[in-house]
């Protein structure tokens, strides 16, 4: 998928139209697109009077996705675009841990969040004190965290990761054991790429068996609430209707359904396959919108349609508040200097790593 929107594309309503149509329209009404269009236009010219550059992730909506962001991608590829940006206003269309990690990297800058309400499960499965008794329990075991966790759980840690480069991040440190978080399938799926032996240990003390283990990866309990419905029995229906087809799997769904699928990675890795395959069909086990996306991308492949979930958090982002938040400018993602401080290191240690 193309990254930048050009000159022409943001220069009337009635081009913004026909650039909408001719990838939704076979799928979107033309009365929407129309009301789309306009909003559209508007959040552009507002763009430019204001200084801004607008981040988009993978899982907008495509009217959203297609018209308005200047950078579209995966959590790592929108770090890198965060920090490389000279614009004055950042508006991520994305859920919160975003927006934070954008602020991070760029603490002068002011950022916004189109909707307080995109927040996101796996961010809010854990916590900063979570990560000190973590770190209490097992001490002197480095900590890496997903980006997608927020801002003073990444100010306990020593390193971020992405779904695109976890098993890296963990294999670039010199230690005999991690605790990797939040991300429970994520975690056990860097486990079985690396070799590594991996325990979740129970809240409170370490039980007597827990000492005993031989563990090289601590994990958390936390899960994606749409990367957790889909399951290897998905996959074998599917497989027995379409045997030809090429199914792509996030890292946050289960081992076994990774272990089921042709192809396992981030949702940038995912786009870019499909870019790529002359497989007869494909299938993406992963958010709805990024598959309305990529399909939008690639008219010409023939995708499956598994789709029966939609991020409720990331579908907080509209046209709408966008234009809200150019106008008005909300909401603004603040956050304590010495959290931007200390989750800054470990956000570049990341991008060191990458």
């Amino acid at each position: 998928m193309a990254n930048v929107l050009t000159r022409g594309d943001i220069i009337s309503v009635d081009g913004m139209y026909r650039r909408l149509q001719s990838m939704l329209g076979d799928v979107v009404p033309d009365v929407e697109l129309w009301y789309k269009a306009g909003l559209a236009c508007e959040i552009n010219r507002l763009k430019e009077e204001r200084n801004a550059v607008i981040l988009g992730h993978n899982y907008m909506e495509p009217a959203l996705f297609f018209s308005v962001t200047d950078f579209r991608g995966d959590s790592l590829e929108l770090c890198y675009k965060a920090r490389q940006t000279d614009k004055d206003i950042i508006v991520f269309c994305g859920v919160r841990f975003m927006a934070e990690t954008a602020k991070i990297l760029n603490p002068s800058k002011t950022v916004l969040l189109p909707s307080l309400k995109a927040e996101c499960s796996l961010a809010g499965s854990i916590t900063a004190g979570d990560v000190r008794r973590l770190r209490d329990r097992f001490p002197g075991v480095p900590v890496v965290t997903y980006v997608n966790t927020y801002a003073d759980v990444k100010a306990e840690s020593d390193i971020c990761c992405t779904s695109s480069n976890a098993a890296r991040v963990v294999n670039s440190l010199d230690s005999e054991a991690v605790i990797f978080l939040p991300d429970e399938f994520l975690a056990r799926n860097v486990a079985r790429e690396t070799g590594k032996h991996i325990i979740f240990p129970t809240t409170g003390e370490l039980s007597d068996r827990e000492v005993e283990l031989d563990y090289q990866l601590i994990g958390w309990r936390g899960r994606c609430e749409v990367h957790e419905k889909f399951t290897l029995e998905d996959i074998l229906n599917v497989r027995k209707q379409f045997p030809d087809v090429i199914i792509l799997a996030h890292p946050e769904c289960s081992p076994e359904v990774v272990e089921a699928s042709d192809f396992c990675g981030s949702t940038s890795a995912m786009a870019q396959y499909v870019k790529q395959t002359s497989a007869p069909r494909y299938l993406l086990l992963t958010e709805c919108a990024m598959g309305d996306n990529i399909a939008a991308a690639n008219p010409e492949k023939k995708m499956l349609r598994l789709c029966s979930v939609r991020c409720p958090h990331m579908n907080q982002i509209t046209l709408e508040n966008t234009l809200e938040a150019l106008q008005s400018g909300r909401h603004v993602i603040d956050l304590p200097q010495d959290t931007i401080q200390r989750a800054s290191r470990a956000v570049e240690r990341m991008i060191a790593v990458s």
